[in-house]
């Protein structure tokens, strides 16, 4: 309690050291008052005008191009251009098309321009609901508006002639890339057209080298092997043909139907034969191992067939059956060895041509793994260049696709709320809060002083404050003997602090009933 009533005493103690300086408070008023007053007055009158728009994202063919064209996200595209609506390069666009740049004679002035125009032109987003408001404050109404819609032009042109200027030149882009990629492939198709032309017989259509060297190695063995066969085959037949013979067929020749000619047993064989020659003859040449080999057996079985004709018709003469029966058997089994000695020399020709192959593979086997590496490579980079060359045209097909989606529907749609309108009333400045900041302040400031010079050069009212600052005790009060004087001073000088302070306020009233006045007559006029 006792604190409290320590602390009451204190703020007294201030109030009246303020109050006896208040001469610094009516000098601050009247240094102030009067000056804040009539800057507020003498501050031009700003009109603002104002445009709300609302940009729709939504569109009815996203759905449906989902992965078939290229798409681009219309929420990113309105974002980045709200951020850089106010860039300097579209104010200097907007000052030049309002002709705010007209009153701009020289450069400190044309800065002057856009400066203001930066500080004075905002864009805001209202919620979430892609709801966009543009402002702008200028002492010409008609300016403001002016303003406004320029901005708003700007904004609405930019959005759309962004989103065509990306598609335009992502398709002259991928243009570019489509030409540049399909000159790479023509060279790569043409260098292993080359390679392929310069190693043909390094690079077999089927198998690799090393597959093809050991496929001929195969063949020759084997060509070998039937060789042998065949020798050992003519061996037997002629240890036959030396042994003596027991068995009496006769002759297999009979006249034919015609009657004009002999049918032997090799007719059938030399018709089949002949056959197989002609096939063979549409598709190879007359040095082919298996023409050779065919014209072999056919003038084998010719000759064979007209021995035994002769000897037919000598036996027949001679009336000789038995020595006819084994010379026919003789003769057949010379047949067969002609017949397998033509097949071992069609055999030889084959082994020959295999040897010849497998020497020439074998002289160039230590350039085969290099080849091999280098038609890799070149595969594989065509291989590459042909992936990316269609993945290029897949691209540009959903390039074409969505430019023509865009041409028929447009991804943002704007639609202007509340256009912008040429302001009837002034927006500001609030005079009413100017004048009330002004008396405040000099009035403040008026207090602020005196209490200051009221610590530093303290006047003692009561008996407990010399106490306080010298710490000896008060041992009694003398009252001054002119106490009508001194309070006839102090009334004469509250009643000055009462006029100064009364002139200020009724001067900061007359202004805001002017004020009032002013704003009630224009809403009238508006309504």
């Amino acid at each position: 309690m006792q604190d409290l009533h320590k602390t009451i005493e204190l703020l007294l103690d201030y109030i009246r050291g303020v109050w006896v300086k208040k001469r610094y408070i009516m000098i601050c008023s009247w240094l102030i008052c009067p000056l804040g007053f009539a800057y507020v007055v003498s501050m031009p009158d700003t009109y603002e005008s104002q445009a709300r728009v609302y940009v729709d994202t939504r569109s009815v063919l996203q759905p449906l191009l989902r992965g078939l064209a290229v798409q681009t996200n219309p929420q990113q595209e309105i974002s980045m251009m709200v951020k850089t609506l106010l860039s300097r390069p579209n104010l200097e666009i907007i000052a030049r098309e309002s002709d705010l740049d007209i009153t701009a004679l020289t450069p400190g002035d044309y800065e002057k321009v856009i400066s203001d125009l930066d500080s004075n032109l905002q864009l805001r987003a209202v919620g979430r609901d892609n709801l966009y408001t543009i402002s702008y404050s200028n002492s010409d109404p008609q300016m403001s508006k002016t303003v406004v819609q320029e901005t708003l032009d700007l904004f609405v042109e930019g959005a759309l002639g962004s989103s065509r200027k990306d598609s335009d030149s992502a398709s002259r882009f991928i243009e570019a890339q489509i030409s540049e990629y399909e000159a790479r492939l023509t060279n790569a198709e043409q260098r292993v057209a080359d390679f392929k032309r310069k190693y043909a017989t390094l690079l077999p259509n089927k198998g690799s080298f090393y597959q093809n060297y050991t496929q001929l190695k195969e063949q020759k063995e084997q060509t070998e092997l039937t060789i042998k066969e065949t020798e050992q085959q003519i061996k037997a037949l002629t240890g036959e043909i030396n042994q003596s013979s027991s068995r009496v067929d006769g002759f297999a020749v009979k006249p034919s139907d015609s009657k004009s000619s002999l049918s032997t047993r090799f007719d059938a064989r030399i018709r089949s034969l002949e056959e197989r020659l002609d096939e063979l003859k549409l598709k190879y040449t007359d040095l082919h191992p298996d023409v050779i080999e065919a014209n072999s057996l056919l003038e084998s079985l010719q000759a064979s067939r007209q021995e035994e004709i002769d000897e037919y018709l000598a036996s027949a003469n001679a009336g000789e059956n038995g020595g006819g029966s084994l010379n026919a058997l003789s003769t057949e089994i010379r047949i067969e060895i002609s017949r397998l000695q033509s097949n071992i020399a069609s055999l030889e020709v084959r082994r020959d041509d295999f040897e010849q192959k497998i020497e020439s593979l074998q002289q160039k086997i230590d350039l085969v793994p290099q080849v091999e590496a280098e038609y890799t490579a070149l595969n594989r980079d065509y291989g590459i260049t042909k992936r990316k060359y269609e993945e290029l045209l897949s691209r540009r097909e959903s390039a074409d696709l969505a430019q023509k989606a865009d041409v028929s529907s447009e991804d943002v749609q704007f639609r202007v709320i509340d256009p912008p309108l040429a302001p009837l009333s002034p927006s500001g400045p609030n005079r009413l809060i100017g004048y009330t900041a002004v008396v405040f302040i000099g009035f403040g400031a008026g207090l602020g002083i005196a209490f200051l010079i009221s610590q530093i050069n303290p006047i003692l009212i009561r008996g407990s404050q010399l106490t306080t600052l010298t710490s000896y005790p008060v041992l009694g009060v003398v009252s001054h003997l002119n106490v009508k004087g001194i309070r006839k001073v102090n009334r004469a000088r509250i009643l000055v602090f009462a006029f100064s302070s009364g002139v200020i306020l009724i001067l900061y009233g007359t202004l805001m009933a002017t004020e009032i006045m002013n704003i009630d007559v224009i809403s009238r006029v508006l309504a």
